[in-house]
């Protein structure tokens, strides 16, 4: 996957990076969030959400958007005191609004609503509103999978996607993810965008000053463009998009990617009557900027059909086949969804979280104006 190639690149990059223990950095994030009047318990699920993305090497959500954050609660965009109104509850299904809070902890809340359902009816889907970012889409996937479920998770994002054959950026980098319990020491999990590459992916290479690679992203006049801040600020100003999975056109089934996009964008927004396309850019309400999404959660109870453990074995199966299928020439090793994060995780577990010299300037200014002085970091 290109997207994973461009994780590789990233991490390979080791300009100015030092290393922070996990608790040491989960624990700094959480007195970032309190510092900022985000409730204790609401803390501690944020930064557990972004503490999971560094320990499984997704760079892009972890304490890389920890500034984003901080900066839109300042700014009023977030409210840091999440307040969570239940719009519609029937047996298996509810329609959240989030009320502009933190999407992590309504995105939270509300896989937990249909882990709930699932339990009892076998099935249970949460579709929420008037949300916001909630951090790797595969966190909330997790939690069905720790309950021996399937777990379905998408939302809408500003958009930054232009539909096949258009260069305005329409849709957002809209996640599709799902994940399922095995008899491995790992789920299957995959956690993508339905874009080649994710906004977050573009300010971690103008982080670390890496041009970006050819055929990822198209100007407004339909040129590709590699420079990483150039990109960010014609995103800003709509001038740029990221092309969908399969690039441009229909030759090589960028039609597909649109088409995924679409469909998140509708299990969005259309289930909960929310927000959707051009106006996840932002609207306006009583003077004040909201940058709101919609999210969609569903939960499958395995048990209700069949013995969880023989659903384990034969997801275990399929994954130890497709690893131990033939190998292209020149490769060594065959991968299944959710194995490289695995492994990072015990790596990174091990040998810290690496935090370049961008995102070092980040923790400072963080920790200087809110004062948290007991982090002694050697940067």
């Amino acid at each position: 996957m290109v997207e994973k190639a461009v994780e590789e690149t990233i991490s390979s990059t080791s300009d100015g990076i030092v290393f922070l223990e996990h608790d040491i950095l989960k624990s700094f994030m959480k007195d970032v969030f309190i510092g900022l009047k985000v409730p204790k318990e609401d803390a501690e699920i944020i930064v557990d959400v972004l503490i999971t993305s560094d320990l499984r090497g997704i760079d892009s959500h972890g304490i890389q958007r920890c500034k984003m954050y901080y900066d839109r609660i300042r700014e009023g965009i977030y409210n840091p005191k999440t307040e969570i109104e239940i719009v519609n509850d029937n047996i298996a299904t509810a329609v959240i609004d989030g009320h502009c809070g933190m999407g992590h902890v309504i995105a939270y809340k509300a896989m937990k609503m249909a882990i709930q359902k699932a339990k009892l009816y076998g099935l249970g889907a949460v579709a929420v509103r008037n949300s916001s970012h909630f951090g790797i889409a595969g966190y909330y996937s997790l939690m069905a999978i720790k309950e021996g479920m399937i777990g379905f998770v998408t939302t809408n994002t500003r958009p930054a996607v232009p539909p096949t054959f258009g260069v305005e950026p329409m849709l957002g980098t809209n996640p599709l993810t799902y994940g399922a319990p095995t008899d491995e020491a790992f789920p299957f999990l995959m956690d993508a965008a339905t874009s080649i590459i994710q906004r977050g992916k573009v300010e971690i290479y103008n982080r670390i000053h890496k041009p970006l690679p050819n055929g990822l992203i198209i100007s407004n006049n339909g040129n590709s463009k590699t420079d990483p801040s150039i990109v960010l600020n014609k995103l800003l100003n709509r001038s740029a998009a990221l092309l969908p999975l399969g690039g441009e056109g229909e030759a090589t089934s960028g039609h597909k990617g649109y088409g995924y996009a679409t469909f998140s964008e509708i299990l969005s927004s259309a289930l909960q009557d929310g927000i959707y396309l051009r106006d996840t850019a932002g609207v306006t309400e009583n003077g004040q900027k909201r940058l709101k999404v919609g999210h969609f959660f569903l939960a499958i109870n395995v048990s209700n059909f069949l013995p969880i453990e023989r659903f384990k074995e034969i997801a275990g199966n399929i994954m130890r086949e497709l690893r131990h299928s033939k190998l292209a020439p020149g490769k060594n090793k065959i991968y299944t969804a959710g194995e490289k994060e695995f492994n990072a995780e015990m790596e990174r577990r091990e040998t810290g979280i690496p935090i370049n010299k961008s995102l070092q300037n980040d923790i400072k200014i963080m920790q200087r104006e809110l004062g948290l002085d007991k982090y002694d970091f050697s940067f």
